[in-house]
């Protein structure tokens, strides 16, 4: 469990010696700091192409954002990266989506141009075309396989491409997307590239077409502790990410509810409780941001739809869009029996040796536990529904 949080157990008694220390209010900062460390590790994803072939288009998507919101990739007709321009994610500042300049001049030289872009800094690259692959782009890709990196073909601007096939009689949306990605395959494997895989996008529809698909391959070819990192900024855009986003989520409960227990087993009256209600309101506030649930995304989101606040508000049950502090969270706790329980346990077994230590932690241990699943399960609910009803996902 310490392996999977992230702690050694030098650290962990270096953290309950800290806190046995301070007053309260210093305690839960200092938990709210480590809390924040799980959040610290880097995504660096690098986003290439020729120009014009959307590339900053598809960094905006990727975060969430369109190209006119606020800290969006500059696009234009014209090439406007002249170098690597790194872009935050707007919730999660450990992901990094870098806008690279184009590919494809004359006098283009994949290793000149890894070197340029500073290769060593990127996870994973995004080859982006807008029509077929070129020479350009499989000497890129050749040069990123050869250093040991991981790279993916994307064709963007799949909606324009649609469009322009539905004026024919016997257009099949499904036969014109399969027909695309076989030559742009077939393309690669002219120009040198034995096994290709292509993923067709729309920076202006990112929800459509093979994004499932890419979120997988990535997912899968990342270390375990840069999956949970992805899964948490992809937009939830889709019911397959969705539920990927859930179990990310879930599978950090423990994590949390375990680092409650170590904080209970100092005996500090009243610490317990305090760090309980830090944790759990972190956590569900990073729930509702993953989901999309936090006040800027529903904005956003009513701006994109059409749709009013209000209309989408009607759509989640839960309470905990509405703004998550401890005293939101104190009554639904009471509510629960769960804080009243742990609050008369430690009472009564706090200054018992051992025992009160270890009956204490797993109190804490069960509220926390509980508390999050609880919380989990109707934020996720509410941002299906709000999913379903206003984007009309069934991908």
């Amino acid at each position: 469990m310490l392996d999977d949080f992230g702690i050694t157990e030098e650290e962990l008694k270096e953290l309950q010696e800290t806190i046995s220390n301070q007053d309260i209010q210093s305690a839960t900062n200092t938990i709210k700091e480590f809390l924040k460390q799980q959040d610290r590790v880097e995504l660096n994803i690098g986003v290439t192409g020729e120009s014009g072939s959307g590339k900053s288009t598809f960094v905006n998507a990727f975060r969430g954002l369109g190209d006119e919101d606020e800290g969006s990739a500059k696009t234009d007709i014209v090439e406007t990266t002249m170098k690597p321009e790194v872009y935050l994610h707007p919730k999660f500042k450990n992901v990094k989506v870098w806008d690279l300049p184009g590919i494809g001049t004359p006098n283009f030289k994949a290793e000149e141009y890894l070197k340029q872009v500073e290769f060593e800094r990127y996870d994973f690259f995004i080859i982006i075309a807008s029509d077929r692959f070129r020479e350009c782009h499989t000497q890129l890709a050749e040069e990123i396989m050869r250093m040991g990196k991981k790279f993916y073909f994307v064709r963007s601007k799949i909606d324009l491409s649609i469009l322009a096939q539905k004026r024919k009689k016997n257009f099949d949306e499904k036969n014109t997307l399969d027909t695309i990605r076989e030559d742009c395959e077939k393309g690669l494997r002219k120009i040198g590239i034995e096994d290709p895989d292509v993923f067709l996008i729309s920076g202006w529809e990112l929800g459509k077409y093979d994004i499932n698909q890419l979120q997988e391959r990535m997912e899968k070819e990342l270390p375990q502790h840069k999956r949970h990192v992805l899964m948490l900024a992809l937009p939830n855009i889709t019911t397959k990410i969705h539920e990927k986003k859930k179990k990310a989520l879930e599978e950090n409960i423990k994590r949390v509810a375990f680092l409650s227990a170590c904080v209970a087993a100092v005996p500090v009256p009243g610490l317990s409780i305090a760090v309980d209600l830090v944790i759990i309101a972190t956590e569900i506030q990073k729930y509702c941001s993953a989901f999309g649930l936090d006040r800027k995304s529903l904005q956003q989101l009513c701006e994109r739809s059409g749709k009013s606040i209000e209309t989408v508000e009607s759509l989640m049950t839960s309470v905990w869009h509405k703004g998550i502090c401890t005293s939101s969270i104190l009554p639904v706790l009471c509510d629960s029996s769960l804080l009243v329980t742990e609050d008369a346990v430690e009472s009564l077994f706090r200054f018992v040796p051992f025992l009160g230590s270890v009956v204490a932690a797993g109190m804490s241990y069960l509220t926390v536990l509980i508390m999050l699943k609880r919380a989990l399960n109707d934020i996720a609910e509410d941002a299906r529904n709000v999913l379903m009803a206003l984007l009309g996902s069934e991908v």
